[in-house]
C-alpha cells in the first residue's frame, strides 16, 4: 500500500505543476520574460509540503515568507523596465503555491480543489477581464456587490429564531425571502441576457419555481411592471410565472412521496390536472411571447430591485402575522384550518404538516389541497401587489385554473 505521505507530496507537486503549466504559457520570451514558470511554481509547492512534513507551521510560515521577499525582489526588477506593466498576478499565485503544498499534507482534497480553482481563475484572464470590462454594466456590478452584501453580511448578523407578536416572525428566514427574491431576479436578468425575453423568462421562470413559486411571482411582476411602462409585451413574464406554478406542482409531488406514499397515491390524479392545466396555461403564454418581438428598448439595466424584494418579504410578514393571530386566538380548528393557515406561507409546509399526521390518504387529500389552494390565494395577491393589474389579470386565471383542477381530479377520485 501506498504511504499516505507520499501521495500527499504527489498532490502538491500535481498543484505545482498545474498552477505552472499555466503561468509558463504567459511567462513571455527574453529579457522581458516573467521570473516564474512551471519548474519555479512546481518546486514552491514541494517547498511547501517539505516544510510542513518537517517543521509544520513555523517552518512553512518560513518558506511562504522567503517566498514573498523573492517575489518582492522580482516585481522590483520588471517594474523597473520600460513600458512594462508586470502586475501581481503570478507574484500572488507564487505566495499561495506553498500555502497550498503545505495544506496537502493535512487536507489535499481541499488543497487540489483549490489549485484547480486557483489555476482556473489564472486561465480565464482574457474572459473575466472582457467580461467585467464590456458586457457587465455598472448597473449590474452595484447589483451583484448588493447582492453579495445581503447574502454574506446581513443574513448572517440575524437571529435565526422565532419572534415579535405571537412569535410569528423569524428574522432570518424572511430576510431569505428578500434573497431569494433578488437570486430569482437576477437569474431572469441573466436569462434574458443570454436569451431574450421571449426565451429567457419562461426557462428562468420555471427554473425559479423550484426556489420559491411565490417569490418567482413577485420577480416576474417586476420585471412585467418595468416592460409594461414602455408598453413593451409581458407574455414573456406571465408565463415564467405560470410555469413556477408547475415546479410547484412537482415540488408537492417529491414531498409526498417522501412523506406519505399513500398520500401521493390519492393525490396523484389532482396532481396530474393541475399539472397540466398550469403546463397549458404557461405554454399559451410562452407561444405568444415566442411570437412578439423582442423589446428594442430593454437594456441590461438593473437585475432585481431592493425595494421590490423588500416589499414582498413585508407582504409575507403580514401573512404570516395573520396565521399566527388566528391560531392564538381561535387555535387549529382542526387539520383543514391549520393546513390552510399554513399554506397562505408555503404549500409544501402544509403538505409535509398533513402528511406526516396518522391520517388515511383520503382524510389528508382535503387539508392538502386546502393549502395548495391558499398558496394560490397568496401568490395571487403578490401578482397584483408585484406586478400591477395588467400581470395579476393575466396571471390569476391561471392560479384560479390550477386550482380548479386539482379540486376536479380529487371529486374524480
Amino acid at each position: 500500500m501506498i504511504d499516505p505521505v507520499i501521495i500527499n507530496f504527489a498532490a502538491a507537486l500535481g498543484i505545482g505543476l498545474l498552477i505552472g503549466a499555466e503561468r509558463e504559457r504567459r511567462k513571455g520570451d527574453g529579457p522581458a520574460r516573467a521570473s516564474a514558470g512551471i519548474r519555479t511554481f512546481s518546486l514552491a509547492a514541494l517547498a511547501g509540503a517539505a516544510a510542513q512534513s518537517v517543521g509544520g507551521m513555523p517552518l512553512l510560515g518560513i518558506v511562504v515568507a522567503g517566498t514573498a521577499v523573492l517575489c518582492a525582489f522580482a516585481y522590483q526588477r520588471a517594474a523597473a523596465k520600460p513600458d512594462h506593466d508586470p502586475g501581481l498576478t503570478s507574484e500572488i499565485a507564487l505566495v499561495l503555491t506553498p500555502l497550498l503544498g503545505g495544506l496537502c499534507m493535512q487536507r489535499p482534497a481541499l488543497a487540489a480543489g483549490i489549485g484547480v480553482t486557483v489555476a482556473v481563475l489564472l486561465a480565464a484572464r482574457t474572459p473575466m477581464h472582457a467580461f467585467v470590462r464590456h458586457a457587465l454594466t455598472e448597473a449590474e456590478l452595484r447589483d451583484a456587490l448588493m447582492f453579495a452584501g445581503a447574502t454574506l453580511v446581513i443574513l448572517p448578523l440575524l437571529p435565526d429564531r422565532a419572534m415579535g407578536p405571537f412569535e410569528a416572525f423569524n428574522p432570518a428566514k424572511i430576510w431569505i425571502v428578500v434573497i431569494l427574491v433578488m437570486a430569482i431576479g437576477g437569474i431572469g436578468h441573466v436569462a434574458v441576457r443570454v436569451l431574450g425575453v421571449r426565451y429567457g423568462l419562461p426557462l428562468a421562470g420555471f427554473a425559479g419555481g423550484f426556489i420559491s413559486s411565490t417569490a418567482t411571482i413577485g420577480a416576474m411582476g417586476h420585471r412585467a411592471k418595468s416592460a409594461a411602462t414602455r408598453n413593451a409585451p409581458v407574455a414573456g413574464a406571465v408565463a415564467g410565472a405560470v410555469l413556477s406554478t408547475v415546479a410547484t406542482v412537482l415540488q408537492l409531488a417529491l414531498v409526498l412521496a417522501a412523506t406519505n406514499l399513500p398520500v401521493l397515491q390519492h393525490l396523484t390524479v389532482p396532481l396530474i390536472f393541475a399539472g397540466l392545466v398550469a403546463v397549458a396555461y404557461g405554454a399559451a403564454f410562452t407561444i405568444s411571447a415566442l411570437h412578439q418581438a423582442e423589446d428594442s428598448d430593454e437594456k441590461p439595466g438593473r437585475a432585481f430591485r431592493l425595494t421590490g424584494a423588500l416589499v414582498f418579504a413585508a407582504m409575507l410578514a403580514v401573512i404570516l402575522l395573520a396565521s399566527a393571530a388566528l391560531q392564538h386566538f381561535y387555535g387549529t380548528a382542526g387539520v383543514l384550518a391549520a393546513a390552510t393557515l399554513a399554506g397562505f406561507a408555503d404549500a409544501h409546509a402544509a403538505a409535509i404538516s398533513v402528511a406526516s399526521l396518522q391520517l388515511d390518504a383520503q382524510a389528508a387529500a382535503v387539508p392538502i389541497l386546502a393549502g395548495f389552494t391558499a398558496n394560490a390565494l397568496s401568490k395571487a395577491v403578490f401578482a397584483w401587489v408585484g406586478g400591477g393589474r395588467a400581470y395579476a389579470l393575466r396571471v390569476i386565471p391561471g392560479l384560479v385554473l390550477v386550482a380548479v383542477a386539482a379540486w376536479a381530479g380529487l371529486l374524480l377520485v
